[in-house]
């Protein structure tokens, strides 16, 4: 599934998944930007890209701040010229109960996993238009499809951004812009290592694997729809949870 002379911004891409996905992207012939909030870890990305002789470049980007998801968009456009493909891999929360959930708290949530993803599309998807090509993939989490306790706005989010992906798909396919949405399980990221350990034993207990993801068994579902494999599919939302979560 090669990417060759394709771009491509990926957020959340100096960890986890996003990087893993970016790399991915990069090995297979594209020229990546990653974006994300953390600035140290963006030098040590572009640091390990170059020695790997891998296309890779870092944006800032604070997707809770909106002149900040402004700025990058801006700047990304003015790097690559064009994006082909945008992922939204960027996400945050702390497993808290609801009810102890503060407003700011609330709004952070929000801002990070819908908000700052939605308004950085609608910053991109002008270009991706006016080129008649684009492959937007969403990473929204399986706690949008069947919720997940201690997380219910970040539920709420990632919910949001499955139904972004099949709403956006519908006003896009016009332009021959695909956009689907990759809903992983729990996975080896900081995010999961900063749950509990508790929690972290009982999730690995009830996955039919018995082991969490790695975060390239992600990249590669991201490939795919990044791919000219998927160019007849949009809209879909498929769940990489080792079992996890066998529903409809």
């Amino acid at each position: 599934m090669r990417l060759d002379g394709k771009t491509a911004l990926v957020t959340g891409g100096v960890s986890g998944i996003g990087k893993a996905t970016a790399f991915e992207f990069a090995r297979q012939g594209a020229k990546v930007i990653v974006a994300d909030v953390n600035t140290e870890g963006g030098t040590a990305t572009e640091a390990e890209a170059r020695a790997a002789e891998l296309p890779i470049k870092y944006l800032p980007l604070d997707l809770a701040n909106l002149e900040s998801v402004e700025a990058c968009a801006a700047a990304a456009l003015e790097r690559l010229e064009r994006i082909d493909i945008l992922v939204n891999a960027a996400g945050w929360d702390r497993i808290q109960p609801f009810l102890e959930n503060s407003p700011d708290f609330i709004d952070r949530v929000l801002a990070i996993n819908l908000r700052g993803p939605i308004g950085l599309t609608q910053k991109l998807v002008p270009a991706m238009a006016a080129n008649g090509y684009g492959k937007i993939v969403n990473v929204a989490s399986d706690a949008g499809r069947v919720g997940s306790l201690g997380e219910t706005v970040y539920a709420a989010a990632k919910g949001g951004m499955i139904a972004f992906t099949k709403s956006l798909a519908r006003e896009t396919a016009r332009y021959q812009i695909t956009v689907n949405c990759v809903c992983p399980g729990p996975t080896d990221t900081p995010l999961f290592h900063a749950q509990p350990d508790k929690l972290k034993a009982a999730l690995e207990k009830a996955i039919p694997f018995r082991r969490i993801a790695q975060p390239q068994e992600l990249a590669d579902a991201i490939l795919f729809f990044a791919s000219s494999r998927s160019d007849y599919i949009t809209a879909q939302v498929l769940s990489v949870s080792g079992g996890l979560t066998m529903v409809g």
